[in-house]
This record gives C-alpha cells, structure tokens and sequence, in this order.
C-alpha cells in the first residue's frame, strides 16, 4: 500500500473554450440531480440537447465577455495545489469536475496509475445541497466503483461553519468594504448573493438556505456591520426560485435612494462566469441604472493563503478522525 494520500476537489467546471460551451450545457441539462426535465428520465437527454443548442449562442457571448473560457479549472487546480503543499509532500492533488473536464473519471484514472489507493475527497461547495453537492459525490462513487475500485476514499461533504473559512470570508469583506470612501462604509449596504435553487429542493428538506445563512452570520459576526441582506442569483425557467432574487434586491436599494453598494459572493469560492460576468458586468450595470453610485464587489476566495490555509486545516482534521 502505497503512503501517498490523494486530494480530490470537486466541483462544478466549466468550459474551457467557446467550442466546449455546447458539449458543457449538455452534460449540465444532462443531469437529473440538478434540472429535472419534462419527461421524464427517457427524454432528459433529447431536452438537454435541444436546450443546450437553444442557449450555446447566448451563454458562448457570455463566457467571450470574460476572455473565452471558465477560469473554474485553473482555480480549483490551483486550490488543490495549494491545500497539498500544506498538508505534507505525501499528499498529491486532483481535481474532478461534474459538467466538464477533467472528470471524476480522469482523476480517478490518475490515481490509479500512480498507485494511490487512499484519497480525501472535499467538495468545494461549502454549502451542501443535493443538487450540487450530492450530485457531485454521487457521480464520483459511480465513477470510483468502476475506475479504482481498489481506492479507499473519505468525504467533507460540507464546511459552512468551519472558523477558518468564515475568517476568510470576513476578511474578503472587509476588503470589499475598504474599497469604499471612509465616510461612506457605515451607510455601505453589503449584499450576500448566494447561487439560487428551485424552492421545492428547500421544501423537500434540502439544508443549503440553513448552511448559506449559518455562514452569513457567522461572517458578520466577524465583520460587524450594521447593513447585510442575503439575496440568490443565476435564475432561470419558469419554476419557483429560492427567495429574494439578487436582481429585485438591487432594483430595491435604487428605489430606496441607497447609493453603495458592496456584492459578497457567497456560495462560491472562486472567480467563474457568476461573479466575473453575471456580478461584475451585468449586477454592477443595474445598479447605475437605478441610481446605485458605488458598486463594489469583495474579493473572491481564489486561491488567498489564509482560504488554503483554512482548507488544509479542515483536511487535517478530518485526517485525526479517519482511522
């Protein structure tokens, strides 16, 4: 048995050219974890590729805006690298992503070749839900099961109250903050936007609104200003979504004569297509638009030394616990 601990991130993805757009959208709609298609489980594909057709022009826009791909990859790799550098040279960075590569598959197969039979498997989704989170460890099993059956694998499946990450957080808040004039910060409204999801995944028992809100205020507890709303973006279909919407949040403040505003990304750990466009083009536009005059957005987590840190201790402890 070889000594070597594999460290496995999982995570969305994204594509990593305009030309993967399609292929990516695919296996997103693909997924009956995260959108359940009419038509059941028979049609689920067909639908997806007739909605991933329908969108590629627009989302293919959307991703040249940022520079032509998903940073996604670069950063999760980046983060798995960084946490195993503070574990100990014994331990080896992987990453699998969901919706685009590299797959479970892929770093399973590496992980094989290079003889590593023990892994730490972390989803970097801090906030657990089923249709993320779950569907990412789901797919993993089916893919360990098949690929390296032989790999004897442990899960942090959620870390939205772990003091480190939450200290990080506060940090990229007071950053975010500290972009503003001084004698403006107190009267600065700072809106949490957290990914949205069908409400009925909350109705069924789904924890994520528990765990984004548990982190929220664990943060301000830390941070200590007066001014914080929780709001959700990215949504689209016609379904009831999760509540209130970062969009009518904002629209609020114009009419409410707010005029600062700072955005905090809170289920995501990294730059992507939500917070480099959705946030920092489309957020920031509507914002002017209704009279908003200071827009600013907190620093994402990325790969900062304290969030590694941070992670690389959550690892370590889950380490002490797993025989």
């Amino acid at each position: 048995m070889s000594d070597r601990l594999g460290l496995v991130l999982l995570n969305m993805g994204g594509p990593d050219s305009l030309e993967a757009v399609e292929p990516f959208l695919y296996n997103l709609f693909s997924d009956r974890e995260l959108i359940r298609l009419p038509g059941g489980a028979l049609l689920q594909k067909p639908f997806a590729r007739l909605i991933s057709r329908f969108r590629a022009r627009h989302v293919r826009q959307l991703y040249d805006d940022i520079g032509g791909a998903s940073p996604l990859r670069e950063w999760t790799e980046r983060q798995a690298a960084g946490i195993a550098a503070r574990l100990g040279e014994q331990v080896r960075p992987f990453v699998a992503m969901r919706y685009w590569h590299p797959f479970a598959d892929e770093a399973l197969e590496r992980m094989k070749t290079e003889g590593i039979d023990r892994a730490v498997v972390l989803s970097m989704y801090p906030h657990y839900t089923g249709a993320t989170t779950g569907s990412s460890i789901n797919d993993f099993r089916r893919r360990a099961a098949v690929v390296h059956p032989q790999l004897e694998y442990s899960l942090i499946e959620q870390w939205y109250d772990w003091p480190g990450y939450l200290d990080a957080l506060a940090a990229r808040v007071t950053a975010g903050l500290e972009q503003f004039h001084e004698l403006l910060r107190d009267q600065v409204r700072i809106l949490f936007s957290a990914h949205a999801l069908p409400q009925k995944f909350i109705d069924r028992g789904d924890p994520y609104l528990r765990h984004v809100t548990a982190t929220v205020e664990g943060v301000m507890q830390r941070v200590g200003h007066p001014h914080w709303t929780i709001a959700f973006q990215s949504r689209s279909g016609p379904v009831r979504w999760m509540e209130p919407d970062t969009v009518e949040v904002i629209r609020d403040y114009g009419r409410q004569g707010v005029e600062s505003l700072l955005v905090v990304p809170i289920s995501f750990v990294s730059d992507h297509i939500e917070t480099l466009h959705e946030i920092d083009i489309q957020y920031r536009n509507l914002a002017f638009e209704h009279g908003i005059r200071h827009f600013h957005r907190a620093p994402s987590l990325n790969d900062g030394d304290d969030f590694l840190q941070a992670m690389a201790g959550l690892v370590r402890r889950h380490l002490e616990a797993w025989p």
